[in-house]
């Protein structure tokens, strides 16, 4: 049985990981700037996000708990420029890293090891989100405005394929 207030915390980590979803989709945007590769990059992790909105939502059922879907909130519309994009997903990807520590934390507090087990996987997995972001945004801030270096990291970003894949 999932502890009342895990349950609320994974349910606010749902809408949380939906929220993320959004953002990326949003920031997808980089399309209409031509630059394709970045809006699939943002459209993937995206998809990604949701998927691990679903992973929340399967825990919680599979230890008896009720999700509870929570409104989400619009993201921004307006992101400057890639790097400003990308900023902005780095902020997004350190507040996450922030929640699932808490949650782990929590789940730790409460001698919960399903929870524990269950939560290792996204400690890594935002290792993973934090460093891809950081990357990006330090080549991004590198490049100096070069139009040529752009495009060829929007090929880069472009050739991303699914996790696994």
């Amino acid at each position: 049985m999932l502890p009342p207030d895990l349950e609320s915390a994974m349910n606010a980590q749902i809408a949380a990981e939906q929220y993320a979803s959004h953002l990326y989709l949003g920031m997808s945007y980089c399309e209409a700037e031509n630059l394709p590769g970045f809006a699939h990059w943002f459209r993937m992790q995206a998809d990604e996000e949701r998927e691990h909105a679903m992973r929340f939502f399967t825990h919680v059922v599979d230890r008896g708990g009720r999700v509870t879907l929570e409104a989400i909130e619009g993201p921004p519309a307006e992101f400057g420029s890639p790097l400003g994009a990308f900023e902005q997903a780095l902020e997004h990807e350190r507040k996450v890293t922030g929640m699932i520590d808490a949650l782990y934390g929590a789940a730790v507090q409460q001698a919960d090891y399903a929870s524990q087990v269950f939560l290792h996987w996204f400690v890594e997995e935002q290792v993973e989100e934090e460093k891809q972001a950081t990357e990006i945004v330090q080549t991004l801030s590198s490049l100096g405005g070069d139009p040529a270096s752009l495009l060829m990291l929007d090929r880069e970003l472009g050739a991303r394929r699914p996790e696994g894949g």
